[in-house]
């Protein structure tokens, strides 16, 4: 491939520069939509754990702090290599894309396995809201509030997650074909979904998982 093609400008751009532009724009206005949406449920959370404070912290205390923590740290390593990816895009070192993309999205595999190992912890405990929910103790009620929103957060979370991975592994696939060298634009854009999808999970482990510990 030649190293000194231009990308391909669609019509409506005049140059380079403006399509990667309005791409960006694009993204972000996508993102700002999912803002607030998880932003309606978090503030639905937010609401119900000041009215039942003491039901949702015993409902909490039956999360798995340690599977909680470790998707945290998984994530977060998901990340920074996400952004590695992105910088080597920028310098088109194309081997080395792959390689981030492909750890990126294995990653993100490892956070769905051990959420899915934790999903069928709270079946088997029967804390899954109208499946097998079973709540020994009063605040029942507000107990499963508090497992609804969980899954509700954590549900849609995690199907972010899913498209991210699939993503990651469409675009490493096209970054080993040279796809990228001479257009990074779409490892960026990329690279913006999965640092969102990274950040929400910041704000969801200590809602739901730390609500419990004084």
């Amino acid at each position: 491939m030649n190293s000194t093609a231009i990308p391909a400008v669609a019509e409506q751009f005049d140059t380079a520069e403006q399509q990667a532009g309005a791409a960006r724009l694009g993204m972000w206005i996508f993102l700002s939509t999912e803002v607030l949406f998880f932003g309606g449920l978090l503030l639905a959370y937010t609401v119900y754990r000041y009215r039942y404070g003491d039901a949702f912290a015993e409902a909490g205390r039956h999360l798995s702090d340690l599977i909680g923590g470790t998707n945290t740290a998984i994530l977060l390593a998901s990340s920074l290599c996400m952004a590695f990816a992105v910088r080597a895009a920028q310098l088109r070192q194309r081997a080395k894309v792959v390689r981030l993309l492909l750890v990126t999205g294995t990653l993100g595999l490892c956070f769905m396995v051990l959420k899915g190992v934790e999903y069928h912890k709270d079946y088997v405990d029967q804390l899954v809201p109208a499946l097998a929910f079973h709540w020994e103790g009063s605040g029942a009620g507000q107990a499963e509030l508090f497992f609804w929103l969980y899954f509700c957060l954590t549900g849609l979370h995690a199907i972010h997650v899913s498209v991210g991975i699939v993503l990651l592994l469409v675009f490493a696939w096209l970054a080993r074909s040279g796809k990228f060298e001479q257009n990074r634009t779409p490892v960026e854009i990329l690279g913006l979904y999965w640092h969102f999808v990274d950040i929400v999970w910041v704000f969801l482990f200590p809602l739901l998982y730390l609500v419990g510990h004084r």
